[in-house]
């Protein structure tokens, strides 16, 4: 029976046996399919499939086109404004600073190869409905190692800086929340506000910050100091 309106996955890994795993396990739900998949970077470029999925899980460590040029190449691709596929990249271990870089290049967050079935699942859901950053303590520990790095990189008088200083004090509020990894409903609850503006404040800080994404709004906030190890 034809799954209806699922949400589009593709799988880029140069492990037959890792996406015949992840294929198994994806299709196995109602809600998601598997679209295409492809061995490596190159490959994956090549494939309009994999452009048309809502969401790519992309090994970050690949022969011959890795997952961070993968990434900065399919989501350069996009038309402004165009919605596009979601990348989670997938990692071995979580201090990975490939997987730093392939967030900085565009990828939606990220994820370790032997994480929970469910956490993969629901990892994929939670891109797609972009209210919240994947395995947020996963990401943190990522974000704690790298923060000195991050804020000996970014100058007092960078965009970024500029950007966060011009929200107003209840975006600030709903920024530091979203840096800490709370989902909309969770920041919701703490402010004693709807989801729904929860989802507007949301909107307007990533505008404000040029972020993508959630993830992308995370990391600058690690840049900027309002969030530290």
């Amino acid at each position: 029976m034809p799954k209806e309106n699922p949400i589009r996955v593709a799988l880029v890994d140069d492990q037959l046996l890792v996406r015949s795993g992840f294929r198994m396990l994806i299709n196995s739900q109602f809600d998601l399919e598997v679209v295409a998949e492809a061995s490596n970077g190159r490959e994956a470029i090549a494939s309009p499939a994999l452009a048309g999925a809502d969401v790519i899980l992309m090994d970050v460590r690949m022969p011959e086109m890795n997952g961070i040029e993968t990434t900065e190449y399919l989501l350069a691709k996009q038309a402004t404004g165009a919605p596009g596929p979601k990348v989670i990249v997938l990692t071995t271990f979580d201090l990975d600073e490939y997987a730093l870089s392939a967030i900085q290049a565009g990828a939606s967050g990220f994820l370790l190869k032997d994480a929970p079935p469910e956490e993969l699942l629901e990892s994929i859901r939670t891109v797609f409905r972009g209210d919240a950053v994947i395995a947020p303590s996963t990401t943190r520990r990522l974000l704690d190692h790298v923060a000195p790095m991050l804020r000996r990189l970014t100058l007092p008088n960078s965009a970024h800086v500029k950007a966060v200083e011009s929200l107003t004090p209840r975006e600030r509020e709903v920024f530091g929340l979203m840096a800490n990894g709370k989902s909309n409903p969770e920041i919701a609850a703490e402010l004693f506000l709807s989801e729904a503006t929860i989802k507007t404040h949301v909107g307007h800080i990533l505008a404000k910050l040029n972020a993508r994404d959630r993830v992308q709004a995370v990391v600058i906030a690690y840049e900027t100091g309002v969030v530290s190890p």
